[in-house]
């Protein structure tokens, strides 16, 4: 008996001692087709680090503690993120599934029977058994290369979401900065009309006294009617504003994390460094999430070209048995069964071919797409930073065309007062200084705007966090 039993272990083990080739093929990393290095920008006078946004975690990066409490809140609760979540969780579960099918599933068994003969005698059996029911041996590497195509649609939707967690915190740090910016310019513009509606009374007074025309006082009611338009604007841009953040955040947030207006300066956010090569976009989150889908395009290969080998499943199952339920585990005889099936696929109208023609086309597919994304990232990247090599010069000179308007507009008015102007030009002159004050708000906003947007397109974000690890078994 101890001979039935020695050959029941070596027989239920020998699938897993088997390895089969492997029909997947070799994998290799396709070429970027980009420039080695990140290009300045024009003009940009920064000289690049070499370090990465990468490196930098965002909690450095944003400096201003209330954003910093959105961004958390945003990363906790936002639903669009959820969802992803959700995605990765159920990616995962379903490649443990996939890699726990690579191995037999072992079941046990005890029954026991009594029956009636014709002759009137009594016979009873018991058996206990543990087997394993049609386990396909991976001769070919099928088994294995599906698990392969799990495991990397897993670590592609890990990506994913960590692509998804790095946009978040663009979006939330735009869409603050932008309420910023839109609390200045309803300032602004409630400044303005009130400047205004106070020029308008006084050219009421010198109307009265014949020292005005109407024309000047309809040029007055010109401005203060348009700042009042531009007041009822940017409430609305302010409410719809902060209806983003909420929604961004996944609830309603608190008066006191909220910006009351743009910051004169950057402090707000840190200086990003890009870095010299532009290898570290293949580290983007979104960059490596292509390339796992097109690793898992690759092992599908492996699995299509499996199909037109044979394939050898297994059943056997061994135990004990005996005429009495009390002997089965002393002295009871051994018993074992061992049942194997070959399939050898002989015609299929051309299904094999045309799947494999299909995972071919599937691999070319995501191979375009990987390095689409590359393409992308590099374009992305050299935007940003084209935009950082001038933006420096371009506030310089917004905020001194608004110093030049304000002298403008005190000197004209001023004039205008000893009647030495006309008061359309110091109309004018306050016109002017209105829209230069936009424009330097604006500015500003894209100066700002332009960090988050070179922190996102260089990878930054994540540095720092707990990264989720795969689940291999």
């Amino acid at each position: 008996m101890t001979d039935h039993k020695t050959a029941l272990a070596l027989l239920l083990a020998a699938p897993l001692l088997l390895a089969g080739c492997n029909l997947a093929p070799d994998y290799q990393r396709p070429a970027a087709d980009i420039p080695a290095k990140l290009p300045l920008g024009a003009a940009d006078g920064q000289p690049q680090q070499a370090a990465s946004a990468a490196a930098l975690p965002w909690r450095q990066f944003v400096a201003d503690s209330r954003l910093q409490q959105v961004i958390a809140k945003a990363l906790a609760s936002n639903r669009s993120l959820k969802e992803t979540l959700a995605d990765v969780a159920s990616a995962r579960a379903t490649y443990k599934g996939q890699y726990a099918s690579q191995f037999p599933e072992l079941d046990a068994s005890v029954s026991s029977s009594r029956a009636k003969t014709t002759s009137g005698s009594i016979t009873s059996s018991s058996e206990a058994t543990l087997g394993l029911s049609s386990y396909e041996i991976d001769l070919f590497g099928k088994a294995r290369n599906m698990s392969e195509m799990e495991l990397e649609n897993y670590l592609s939707s890990s990506e994913t979401l960590r692509a998804a967690q790095i946009s978040l915190i663009g979006e939330t740090a735009n869409a603050w900065l932008t309420l910023a910016a839109d609390h200045s310019l309803l300032k602004l513009a409630e400044e303005t009309a009130a400047s205004a509606q106070q020029t308008m009374a006084i050219s009421q007074k010198r109307l009265a006294m014949g020292v005005d025309s109407r024309v000047d006082l309809a040029g007055a009611e010109t401005t203060y009617q348009s700042a009042r338009a531009d007041v009822a604007s940017y409430k609305t841009q302010v409410a719809q504003d902060i209806n983003a953040l909420n929604l961004l955040a996944g609830q309603q947030l608190p008066a006191e994390l909220l910006p009351a207006a743009l910051a004169d300066n950057g402090q707000w956010l840190s200086d990003v460094p890009a870095g010299l090569s532009s290898d570290v976009l293949l580290s983007r989150p979104d960059v490596l999430a292509a390339e796992h889908d097109l690793k898992a395009a690759n092992a599908n290969i492996g699995v299509a070209r499996a199909a037109f080998f044979p394939s050898l499943s297994l059943t056997a199952k061994g135990g004990v048995g005996s005429d009495a339920l009390s002997d089965l585990f002393n002295g009871a005889s051994s018993i074992w069964s061992v049942a194997p099936s070959l399939t050898l696929p002989i015609f299929d109208a051309g299904a094999n071919s045309a799947q494999l023609a299909y995972t071919k086309a599937q691999r070319d597919k995501y191979l375009a797409a990987y390095q689409n994304a590359v393409q992308t990232a590099f374009k992305e990247s050299a935007d940003a930073l084209a935009r950082r090599g001038t933006i420096e010069e371009q506030l310089a000179a917004q905020s001194a065309l608004v110093a030049a308007a304000q002298q403008s507009y005190r000197l004209s008015f001023k004039r205008y007062q000893a009647g030495i102007d006309s008061f359309q030009d110091a109309l004018s002159a306050q016109r002017t200084l209105y829209s230069a004050q936009q424009g330097l708000i604006s500015t500003r906003l894209t100066e700002l705007s332009n960090r988050v947007t070179l922190y996102r397109v260089l990878g930054g974000g994540l540095a720092g966090t707990a990264a989720e690890a795969p689940a291999t078994p």
